[in-house]
């Protein structure tokens, strides 16, 4: 399913941080409910800045309108194409939003880009292997060690 025409991209300020945070807690809850993902909000404001320090981008999708709702945001590198965060609000999970931040993470770094996905997370894995991504590694998530999947997409050509 493609992203609504209406889905507006918007770079990151620090004034959509509580948003982000509250459907980063949102979003994690629903796909791996026994993490108490409300506990890790401070982590989320450290790795964003952290992230920004480094010189990843992030790019935000709205609902069209006045004061649009945050539906989702993605982070990534562009040189080395590194997606850290890729979130979308679970009421819409399927609707299109997060081909749209793939899209746009791919136009920051278009080359390549790479994530690590939790294992455990099956319905992003599908997504991801629908996205043209496929699995390079393994590893272990840091925070949660639980095992994850560092998945590839790459630009032919």
């Amino acid at each position: 399913m493609s992203a609504p025409r209406a889905t507006l991209l918007a770079p990151f300020d620090w004034s959509h941080m509580p948003g982000m945070t509250d459907l980063w807690v949102e979003a994690w809850q629903e796909a791996l409910p026994e993490i108490d993902f409300e506990a890790r909000r401070g982590w989320l404001c450290h790795r964003i800045g952290t992230l920004i320090d480094e010189g990843a981008v992030i790019d935000l999708a709205l609902a069209p309108g006045e004061g649009g709702a945050l539906l989702g945001f993605v982070s990534v590198h562009p040189r080395t194409g590194y997606v850290d965060q890729l979130v979308v609000h679970p009421d819409h999970w399927g609707a299109g939003v997060a081909s749209r931040l793939v899209a746009a993470a791919a136009a920051r770094s278009p080359r390549h880009l790479v994530l690590d996905v939790n294992e455990q997370n099956e319905r992003a894995v599908r997504f991801y292997e629908k996205a043209g991504f496929t699995v390079v590694g393994h590893g272990v998530n840091a925070t949660s060690g639980r095992p994850t999947l560092r998945m590839e997409r790459r630009v032919k050509g």
